[in-house]
């Protein structure tokens, strides 16, 4: 049998989601947010048994040639659901798995895209970043998820972008972009230039209070410049997808001017972090998903990174 090239696109798409159907992955629920751009949002809470770990806004970017995977999840198994849902729009090959971070919740469903040999991309401080919290992260996901963490592991990148790249999809140009110290010293972001649509990965959380694990003075600093850019279509890290913009960076924005300034307040006095801990930001706790988990941690890291202020 002769068949055109397009038969046989065709034909290899059904195969592989015949094969998908097969094995038993259930694809997971995605939006299309803009034109070849695809998101899935995550849970607005901690990794748990009952989520699978399911809490981060994950998706991927369609070209003509190939397909970009922006975040693969917290587990093996949401990796492969990410995979699954791909291969139910197109059968185009995975040629970049992107991660924006190196946070369990964005990094551990790698493994799921080996088989289609992608290089794996990442700030260049990424790998460094990783391995040194390599043991922890996998003793905390096996903790709190048991056997739903079964087979996850941590990819390194093989392919880093240290202040701004480039990646053809075909007919798709993702400019990349990595940050000063904000929410990790490994912050990166995609930019699909053809539809307008930002991917912020953790520089940007909507709803859920946002976690301190870099500098509240870089975030605050990487802030005003992603204000100045104006796309048409935003996928956060975390909350809603495609909120209004720029309105999305404004109470993340005010919530860690004002930890920066009562910090810094609270040192000035001679307050112990443990005061510091106890007192600031009370009045934000009915303002953010996650606040009993994440504010007085927040408060700790924003005391040990401004008390040796200059």
């Amino acid at each position: 049998m002769n068949l055109t090239p397009r038969l046989r696109l065709l034909t290899f798409f059904i195969l592989i989601t015949c094969a998908t159907i097969a094995r038993g992955a259930d694809p997971l629920t995605i939006q299309q947010i803009a034109p070849g751009n695809y998101a899935h949002r995550g849970h607005d809470d901690v990794a748990t048994r009952a989520n699978g770990g399911d809490i981060a806004n994950v998706g991927f970017i369609v070209g003509t040639r190939c397909v970009a995977v922006i975040d693969t999840g917290g587990t093996l198994a949401e990796g492969r659901a990410l995979r699954a849902a791909i291969r139910a729009v197109t059968p185009l090959p995975v040629c970049y798995v992107i991660n924006t971070h190196m946070h369990p919740d964005h990094i551990f469903g790698n493994a799921a895209f080996k088989d289609d040999h992608p290089q794996f991309v990442g700030s260049a401080t990424l790998a460094q970043a990783e391995a040194s919290r390599a043991d922890n992260y996998m003793r905390a996901l096996n903790r709190e998820l048991g056997n739903a963490a079964s087979g996850s592991e941590i990819i390194p990148p093989t392919k880093t972008i240290d202040g701004a790249g480039t990646l053809d999809l075909g007919d798709r140009t993702l400019s990349l972009r990595t940050w000063k110290t904000a929410h990790t010293n490994n912050d990166l972001t995609v930019y699909d230039e053809k539809s307008g649509t930002l991917w912020t990965g953790d520089l940007l959380f909507v709803g859920c209070i946002p976690v301190v694990d870099g500098s509240v003075t870089g975030w605050l600093d990487d802030i005003a410049r992603i204000r100045q850019m104006n796309p048409r279509h935003v996928v956060p890290g975390h909350g809603p997808l495609d909120p209004p913009w720029p309105q999305a960076l404004d109470d993340e924005t005010r919530y860690l001017a004002h930890l920066a300034r009562d910090v810094r307040a609270a040192i000035k006095k001679g307050q112990t972090i443990q005061q510091a801990v106890d007192s600031i930001g009370l009045e934000e706790r009915d303002k953010w998903l996650l606040y009993d988990i994440y504010h007085r941690r927040n408060v700790t890291a924003a005391y040990a990174e401004l008390e040796w202020e200059q």
